[in-house]
């Protein structure tokens, strides 16, 4: 099975390269999408062998993943896996977000930090927040997800190709969800874990970005 790793990154230099080493021994290959940068992010990430797309310009989270599938897709990828690129995800949680799609159960498997043992290590004012995340989109699209803004998934290669991304910011996560209903996608959840540094909790989302992913959603749903 040829797997493909997309990692959207944003001035990340000072992780990539770990990430990218964490990720080789379960995918075949790396992608790095280079979100506009201004730091060694590219230099880093073609260091350590991945493949690097740059965009000129910083697009946000949304429109570098949807550059780095079609990417992955013309490298004949039959899994494109998501990876942030902050050092949260720990690439030994590949196989069990592979195994629902290699027994043919699930077009789209999203990473769950709220299944196992996971939910432990979950700040109290992240969980709060995330678990807010899970209601506000189980109302909007009934999919009985327990994680819903978690960057670790899956994607069948048929299922990344019909799925769409026009969100160009953080509410690509919910978007997503909206592309599972829209294209009739089966589905599954697998438990990975989630390192909390300080590092990426400084990078990590607050109330005013959750504001900014409703308004988003909403005024795509207005004008789309």
């Amino acid at each position: 099975m040829n797997v493909v790793a997309v990692v959207p990154a944003y001035n990340e230099e000072a992780t990539v390269g770990a990430v990218i080493r964490g990720l080789r021994q379960n995918v075949t290959a790396v992608v790095v999408v280079d979100d506009g940068s201004t730091d060694a992010t590219a230099r880093s990430a073609q260091a350590e062998g991945a493949a690097v797309v740059r965009h000129f310009l910083n697009r946000g989270q949304g429109a570098a993943l949807q550059t780095g599938i079609t990417y992955a897709l013309g490298l004949d990828a039959d899994v494109i896996v998501t990876v942030d690129a902050d050092g949260q995800h720990d690439g030994r949680d590949i196989p069990a977000l592979l195994a629902p799609i290699r027994q043919g159960f699930a077009d789209v498997v999203f990473g769950s930090r709220f299944l196992g043992d996971g939910a432990q290590q979950v700040p109290p004012a992240r969980r709060f927040l995330l678990r807010a995340a899970v209601w506000f989109d189980r109302l909007r699209t009934g999919l009985p997800l327990t994680d819903t803004h978690n960057g670790l998934r899956a994607l069948r290669r048929d299922a990344a190709a019909a799925m769409v991304i026009r969100q160009d910011g953080m509410a690509h996560a919910s978007e997503l969800l909206d592309e599972v209903v829209r294209c009739k996608l089966q589905f599954a959840e697998a438990p990975v874990r989630i390192r909390y540094t300080e590092y990426s909790r400084a990078k990590g989302q607050g109330w005013w970005q959750a504001g900014k992913i409703v308004r988003d959603l909403l005024f795509s749903r207005l004008f789309r």
